[in-house]
């Protein structure tokens, strides 16, 4: 799937992330420790994608939907292809932070 129909999906209010935040999903930012600091989603853990694969035990033991984020929505797609491949199946692309925030705050 591409990042525009990632994207179109996102903002035509995606049922899967939705669907993910009302069985209380964590939201995981895959940007930098520095670009989390200067904004994010409140209550997002941050694990930038160069650390995702070292974090797999401890995403799986969160044992809830993950939805991650970045700034444009290309490390999710990376992100959930690692988290897929390592047995993680309740993964969801939620874009970038601040359309995520949006959807977020709509819910």
């Amino acid at each position: 799937m591409s990042w525009l129909s990632d994207l179109s999906r996102l903002i035509s209010g995606n049922a899967g992330v939705r669907q993910a935040l009302r069985d209380g999903g964590v939201v995981i930012d895959l940007r930098t420790a520095y670009e989390f600091d200067q904004g994010h989603v409140p209550g997002a853990l941050n694990i930038p994608i160069d650390r995702i694969k070292a974090n797999i035990a401890r995403i799986r033991d969160l044992r809830r939907p993950v939805i991650l984020c970045c700034s444009a929505g290309a490390h999710c797609r990376e992100g959930i292809e690692i988290l897929r491949n390592a047995g993680i199946t309740q993964v969801h692309n939620g874009g970038d932070w601040q359309s995520l925030w949006r959807v977020i705050k709509n819910a």
